[in-house]
Parts: C-alpha cells; structure tokens; sequence
C-alpha cells in the first residue's frame, strides 16, 4: 500500500515537473510570435539600444552583488533590497522590449535574469545566515486547534530539497516537493507564515487538487504554486517573490507578489496588489480587482515585502494569447458593484 502512494506522489511531482517546463517553452514560443506578428523596420538599431541598455544595468548589479560578498560586513538589508528592486526593473525592460527582440536574445537575457537572483540570493545568504526555517506541524501549541472538519495537513520539505526562491522567468527549481496542501475537498486550510523566519531557500508552498475549499495562507512567503483548483476561494497574505497558477477554475484569489502568473484560468476572479504586469495564458472569464485582505500584522508584511504601495497594476494584465493591439477579450476588470469586501482571516475560525 506503501509503495502504490509513492508511486502515485513520484507520478505527481513528474507531472508538475512537465507543466513547469511545458510553460516555459509556451512562453518562449509565444515572444517568437509576437516577434513575427509585429515587425518593426527600426528593429535593428532597437536590438542594439536595448542590448546596451541591459549591458550596462547587468554589469552594475553583478559589481554591486560582487561588493557584497567580498564585503560582508558592509551591506544592509535596505542594500540587498535596492538590488533585488533593480533586478525586477531590469526584468520589466526585457518585458517591454519582447515585441521587438529577437528569441534568442530574450531567452539569454532571462537566463541572465535568473542568473543574477540566485547569485543576490546566495550572496543574502552568505552574509546575513538565518535559523534555517521549518514548518511545524499542527500540533504547535501555539497554533490554535482547527475543527474537527479542518484537517490541516502540510506535507513536510525533505531535508535534501534545494527550491529556487521564486520562479522567475526560466530555470525555476521544482516544488514538487515543497510543503503544501494536496488532495482536499470541502475543507478550510490555515498556515501562518512568521515574519523574518524565511531565507533563501524556503518558503513556498503548493496548493494542488483542491475543491471547494476555502485556503487561508497568513504572513510572508517566497513562492505559491497553485495546481489545478476548482471552486476555491484561495486568500494569500504577502508573496516576496512569484505566484503560478497552473489551472484554476470557477475560484476567488486574493494574492499580494511580486510577480503573478496565471495558466488554464476559467471563470476566476482575482483581487490582487502586484509590482509587475500579471500575465494571462490559455484563459479566459478571468477579472481583476484591487487586494482587499486583513488580517495582523498585514502592513507590517507589506512593507518588508516592498510591497506596501498600491501600484495599480492589477489592471495592467498582459494576455500572452492575445497578440493584437485591442483590449484582450480574455479578461476584464471587475464592476465594482460586485466585488467582495475586504476579507479578514485574522481568526481561523
């Protein structure tokens, strides 16, 4: 009996595993597209300003990631944030110029991207080493007890797992084996995340196979992977990296990143505070509003996360299916008449 549910987890973690890299090449396929759908005659010398534009941002983060490790004893938090700050800045660059670039040359410079995360996260790492973070189980007695119906399983993180802190845009780890919530149905899920308890290589979390039920995920993570949910309401305090959401249908989502990506979305509507543009793929029916979560300590979450300013781009989605001019038919925003209020998980109950 044993062996069938290894097996059957093995067989999982392989298919999210294919997903994860089924994506990315849809992604890359999707720049060549674009690329091809609009041809512009100055694409050339654009090639060149973009080029040396990236260039001179990459060399002055990876000197400023270099004066880090050679000078531990130097660096701030505030320091390590400005970089991580102008690594997304660099990444919006790439964004903005895809229509304009080459394959090619977008896949370098994303690998180059996710190149100078992992080196800013080992170098975080190096000079300022944290307890290293564990989720406990749900007979913390600091944890209030669920109900009788709350069945609030994590599956624990393997002592040998190495996960990526976000997902970037290419070469993401898998998180297969991160905690998470797996297989529910018609239940209400609680995990509370302690501020200041997550390095560089903790803190995502799964929410895979879940139906009808109602995830409540407080305080600060690195990463949410969301996996085929159906008839969800999914509240998420505040995410310091990136969110994929790979098949969700008829669902609620109040999510506070970095970074959102959504996949196989149908019918879903989503209340989100998020630093960059949110991306849409094979989706449609899907609605956008602005985060309306509470719960204590939420401001304080917000603002180590750098993400405590409404910066509006709930509304500024990008639809990689939609390559023309118009407004996508995929998407829209909410009517305010039929958004929910603000939601309050601070009790579990």
């Amino acid at each position: 009996m044993e062996d069938k549910k290894q097996s059957s987890y093995d067989s999982s973690a392989v298919a999210l595993e294919q997903k994860h890299a089924a994506m990315l090449e849809r992604l890359a396929n999707r720049q060549q597209s674009r690329a091809t759908a609009k041809p512009e005659p100055n694409s050339s010398g654009s090639t060149k300003s973009f080029l040396s534009q990236f260039s001179q941002s990459k060399l002055s983060i990876e000197a400023q990631i270099s004066r880090i490790q050679t000078q531990p004893d130097l660096p701030k938090k505030t320091d390590l944030e400005a970089i991580s700050l102008e690594i997304s800045a660099l990444e919006k660059l790439v964004a903005e110029n895809s229509y304009l670039l080459p394959p090619y040359e977008v896949r370098n410079s994303l690998s180059a991207i996710t190149y100078l995360r992992q080196t800013l996260d080992d170098a975080s790492a190096a000079v300022a080493p944290k307890k290293k973070f564990a989720f406990k189980n749900k007979s913390s007695k600091k944890s209030a007890a669920p109900a009788p119906d709350q069945k609030n399983e994590v599956v624990s993180e393997p002592e040998s797992s190495k996960i990526n802190a976000g997902f970037g845009e290419v070469g993401f780890r898998d998180l297969s084996a991160a905690p998470g919530f797996r297989n529910k149905d018609k239940e209400v899920l609680v995990k509370e995340f302690k501020r200041g308890e997550l390095d560089a290589r903790n803190g995502e979390f799964t929410l895979s196979n879940l139906r009808d039920c109602e995830v409540r995920l407080k305080g600060c993570l690195r990463a949410v992977f969301v996996d085929n949910v159906v008839k969800c309401k999914v509240y998420v305090g505040v995410v310091m990296g990136s969110v994929l959401i790979e098949g969700a249908e008829g669902c609620l989502f109040v999510l506070a990143s970095h970074q959102i990506r959504i996949h196989k979305a149908k019918n879903c509507d989503l209340y989100l505070r998020v630093r960059s543009r949110p991306i849409i793929e094979d989706s449609n029916g899907v609605r956008f509003a602005p985060y309306c979560l509470s719960y204590r300590g939420m401001e304080e979450d917000l603002a180590e996360a750098n993400l405590d300013e409404e910066t509006g781009n709930w509304a500024n989605v990008d639809d990689f299916r939609w390559l023309r001019a118009l407004q996508s038919p995929n998407w829209s925003v909410l009517p305010e008449d039929e958004r929910v209020g603000m939601v309050n998980i601070s009790n579990d109950d």
